[in-house]
């Protein structure tokens, strides 16, 4: 199984359809795959074989994309790192990869010198960059391509094992871990956004976010897959969403919660530009009720929630589940198994919160160059999450918090999620993460970091007052709200509560 015969496939049997647009480039199948093809064919003449590790460190682009399905008909490994990441973890990452060629932008030569001397896999002659400036050291990855044939790289037998691909799941902090992806679990995931989001070959699938988080290879590769029609923007943008949604009668588009509330904000927000939208999801983190409730409202059945690991298994609350199951993320989809675990290893009964444990088609074969890791993670074919949740009776899954998330105050457990839903209900509130702060008295408390619809909209202490009258519990009361115009975020959008977390914890307030 290789799934770099997918563009072939379709560039034989669907030359014509559209398969790419990327700002005002739309290119149909034929015209793809034959991009693909001179990529792949300047590749092997520059010397890279199968297994061997390629690198991007780039937005998003059309060239990324041209990447992905190269790499994948040569059966190289490609590693897409983050943009973000800076000197140190760049080189850690570069190194536990073995990447031996870079493929990159001149945004980035800086760092690239500055690090060259430590990256010993990687010869003088394998940096290469996407755009046009003329940097010494630098390969020009369009004068290679242009030179090269169009014909298809042959001769090279890829089976369902092989490596396709490395996402690390963390690289500013800690120990890095490479999770392998094979061509059969690429395939897998095609196969699970096709069939479970309800798409077809006439499907328009918009991604906005980064093309480097894991995922964007849910839709990614189940359009391609179908042979339907990707739009990627360069990056994400309330307004540019909703305006190519209206132009272009997206069907499909999979967001992480914080876009999707910023598309409900968006200036041009409507529900007729919308109206096209077969599909609207969520991944990954919780959605607060509230906003799924906005979003129903708005635009109802179209709803989504895929919960899952870049490991390897998921749930999936479907558009026809949301009215019964709302504070749910869904069930297993078809192969895939879930169950949930105490401190002992035992399985818990419905109800009962524990750790969620799981396994499926998706499940990597492990941590790049990492079996300690590895073994920690999978134990006896089972993958460990380290999120907290239960199941019902029906056994739909409802995620509680991450482990690490977690407030212990008064060795009382505290779930942010739970004081977070709360005061996601007030009007003048738009985005919100709790988090817990040390205090001498209980060990942790929680403080609440908001972002208002409006400037000025409520105090602090008023929006504190007002959440503390409305939590269930005492242990739930928030010692402070903090009223912030944007968190930090993670390339994909994600809100990094650990940022926010450390900087007050190391910071002038230690203690409370």
């Amino acid at each position: 199984m290789n799934i770099g015969t997918i563009p072939t496939r379709h560039a034989r049997f669907r030359p014509n359809h559209l398969a790419l647009v990327f700002e005002d480039n739309y290119l149909t199948y034929l015209e793809f795959n034959r991009r693909v093809n001179r990529l792949a064919n300047t590749l092997l003449k520059m010397g890279i074989s199968k297994g061997d590790k390629i690198a991007t460190v780039l937005p998003n682009c059309q060239e990324l994309l041209e990447i992905y399905w190269a790499v994948a008909k040569i059966g190289a490994v490609v590693v897409p790192l983050s943009p973000l990441l800076r000197e140190k973890a760049l080189t850690t990452l570069l190194n536990d990869s073995d990447t031996t060629l870079i493929i990159t932008n001149s945004a980035f030569t800086e760092i690239m010198e500055t690090i060259k001397p430590e990256l010993k896999a990687i010869g003088s002659d394998r940096y290469i960059l996407t755009d046009d400036a003329n940097v010494s050291g630098y390969r020009n990855y369009h004068l290679l391509t242009a030179e090269a044939g169009e014909q298809e790289p042959g001769g090279i037998e890829i089976n369902d094992e092989d490596q396709y691909n490395i996402i690390y799941s963390s690289g500013t902090t800690g120990l890095p871990k490479g999770i392998i992806h094979t061509h059969y679990i690429r395939a897998m995931y095609a196969n699970l956004f096709a069939v479970n989001f309800r798409a077809t070959p006439e499907s328009v699938i918009l991604h906005t976010g980064s093309l480097v988080f894991n995922g964007a290879f849910v839709t990614l590769l189940g359009a391609f897959y179908l042979g339907a029609t990707y739009i990627v923007h360069r990056q994400f943008d309330p307004v540019a969403l909703i305006e190519t949604i209206e132009r272009e009668r997206v069907t499909h588009t999979l967001m992480v919660p914080s876009q999707i509330v910023a598309m409900l904000h968006a200036e041009n927000f409507s529900t007729e530009a919308l109206q096209s939208l077969e599909m609207i999801g969520t991944v990954g983190a919780p959605l607060h009720r509230q906003h799924k409730e906005e979003l129903n409202q708005q635009l109802p059945g179209r709803f989504y929630e895929l919960y899952g690991l870049t490991e390897g298994f998921a749930t999936i609350l479907d558009k026809t589940d949301y009215a019964a199951k709302p504070e749910s993320v869904g069930s297993p989809p078809a192969l895939y198994e879930i169950r949930i675990m105490d401190n002992q290893g035992h399985d818990l009964p419905a109800g009962e919160i524990g750790e969620i444990v799981g396994r499926g088609p998706i499940m990597m074969p492990g941590y790049y160059n990492r079996p300690d890791l590895t073994a920690e993670t999978v134990v006896d074919g089972w993958i460990h999450s380290g999120d907290m949740g239960y199941v019902d009776e029906d056994g739909y899954l409802y995620l509680v918090d991450r482990k690490k998330d977690m407030i212990i105050s008064g060795g009382i457990n505290v779930y942010p999620k739970d004081i977070e839903e709360v005061i996601v209900q007030h009007p003048a509130v738009r985005e919100v993460a709790v988090f817990g702060i040390p205090s001498e008295k209980r060990g942790e408390t929680p403080l609440a970091a908001v972002i208002l619809n409006k400037p000025g909209a409520v105090t602090a202490k008023n929006l504190c007052d007002w959440i503390n009258e409305r939590v269930e519990a005492r242990y739930q009361k928030v010692h402070e709200v903090v009223l912030m115009d944007d968190f930090p975020r993670s390339i994909v959008g994600k809100t990094l509560k650990r940022v926010m977390r450390e900087e007050y914890w190391t910071g002038q307030k230690t203690q409370i």
